[in-house]
């Protein structure tokens, strides 16, 4: 069976929401715990590979399982580096092909989801070199000067029968090395499969806001 390893970055330094890697969600714990247990969990994932320049977080992720921590290096210090470029070093320290790179802000992400995406991708080698995560949209969408994107407004058709476009959510993404620098290091390679998922699984958390919705939903779903 092949193993993935799982690339988990996580910066200390949060503008819109504070420490939020490290801040209890929904009364279980550090968030960044959230997707790390998930990714632990999965069989086919037999490394973590934790990168951050926060001191706190290395404290917290000392001697989890699977984890191996890389401190990141100043150079990629900052809230405007590419995530490409800190895939790229972290390449140097996987042990494993075939990597997998999601986030710690995607909680409500599902062990059911992660581990039939990861199916998804291994049976899709070689046909495909990598795979990631997509909510599927049906609206009508227009451009910037009105123009319709994906309808005919003289069609005046339901929204659920309109053609779906595909919205990347950065939940996770497949790849290996070699799909990676092939695609001008790009962790979408260049025959992707376009997975869609759950938009309730997909909520993302990048501001206060966000931190809010995603612990409401958190404490309903564990009630349901």
């Amino acid at each position: 069976m092949s193993r993935l390893t799982a690339l988990l970055p996580m910066k200390g330094h949060s503008e819109r929401a504070p420490n939020k890697n490290i801040r209890d969600f929904a009364g279980r714990g550090p968030l960044f715990r959230q997707v790390y247990d998930l990714l632990a969990a999965c069989e086919r994932v037999a490394e973590i590979i934790i990168d951050t320049d926060s001191p706190r977080i290395m404290e917290l992720a000392e001697g989890l399982p699977k984890v191996k921590i890389v401190e990141r290096p100043k150079a990629l210090h900052g809230d405007l580096v590419s995530m490409n470029d800190i895939i790229a070093h972290d390449l140097t320290q996987a042990a494993h092909e075939h990597l997998l790179q999601t986030h710690s802000t995607n909680p409500l992400l599902s062990k059911a989801t992660l581990e039939a995406a990861t199916e998804r991708y291994f049976q899709a080698l070689p046909e495909h070199d990598s795979l990631f995560s997509v909510t599927a949209r049906q609206n009508r969408f227009y451009w910037p000067d009105g123009r319709p994107v994906n309808h005919n407004p003289e069609e005046l058709l339901r929204t659920q029968d309109l053609p779906p476009l595909y919205e990347e959510n950065s939940c996770f993404y497949f790849f290996s090395p070699e799909s990676f620098h092939r695609a001008n290091r790009r962790r979408i390679g260049q025959r992707p499969v376009l997975f869609p998922m759950s938009k309730l699984e997909a909520v993302d958390i990048d501001d206060e806001d966000d931190f809010a919705l995603a612990e409401a939903l958190a404490r309903r779903l564990q009630r349901a």
